[in-house]
């Protein structure tokens, strides 16, 4: 009896929703290099052909995860009027820079898979909303949407390539810390105007410089309403 062979199991049932957050695990813990179907499969107990009853290929995969990260955010912010649609629009922002940040290996994924998902499209269908609240008409409201999606996720893909993808995160003052030390370093007979501007370019990575490019978009943007 003891010398019988033990049947295999049937496979344990799981989620495409269980596979993005093993994914995000991997991401975590190893950067983006990190993640592939068959170490997902090995992590869940599968065989890696499960994984693909959900996602044809790795990179319908990357993509559900890059949404997974932007669905983060409460874009229901958007769409309450009794705020002003510039604050609405900064909140998420900041949320959505919050989130990406917390896993530095979702730059390279940024760069690298398009932006379509359900939880990307409620996104950009709420910012649309928005900027009809603010004044645009439909095809600026559209232009509009676009460059700023790109100012937020090109300015937080560039914060993220400078965290180490694979430790802890370090907070944003002592990232800009660490920067401060390279500007410091910039020789003044070669590169005056930089080596003026050292203790700005320091703080790129920081929430100021971001939120203040952010309101500049904005600016510009609310004349083009005024301006109709």
């Amino acid at each position: 009896m003891g010398d019988e062979k033990r049947r295999p199991g049937p496979e344990r049932a799981f989620t495409d929703a269980q596979v993005v957050t093993v994914a995000l695990e991997l991401l975590d813990e190893g950067g983006a290099e990190a993640v592939s179907i068959r170490r997902i499969a090995a992590r869940i107990g599968v065989a890696p052909n499960a994984i693909y009853t959900y996602f044809p290929d790795k990179a319908a995969l990357l993509r559900a995860v890059v949404d997974r990260l932007i669905g983060e955010s409460d874009t229901a912010v958007l769409g309450r009027a009794e705020t002003a649609w510039r604050d609405r629009l900064r909140t998420v922002a900041l949320d959505i820079r919050g989130a990406l940040l917390a896993h530095p290996g979702s730059a390279a994924l940024l760069m690298g898979s398009p932006i379509d998902g359900p939880n990307s499209l409620a996104l950009g269908e709420a910012m649309l909303g928005l900027l009809a609240d603010a004044g645009l008409a439909p095809d600026d409201a559209a232009r509009a949407s676009y460059a700023i999606i790109v100012y937020v996720l090109g300015a937080i893909a560039l914060e993220a390539a400078e965290v180490d993808q694979t430790a802890a995160v370090p907070s944003e003052e002592e990232r800009i810390t660490e920067r401060r030390a390279t500007f410091a370093a910039v020789p003044a007979e070669h590169f005056p105007l930089s080596a003026a501007s050292a203790e700005v370019m320091a703080r790129y990575i920081g929430t100021e410089q971001f939120t203040w490019g952010l309101d500049r978009l904005l600016d510009g943007f609310e004349r083009l309403a005024l301006g109709r």
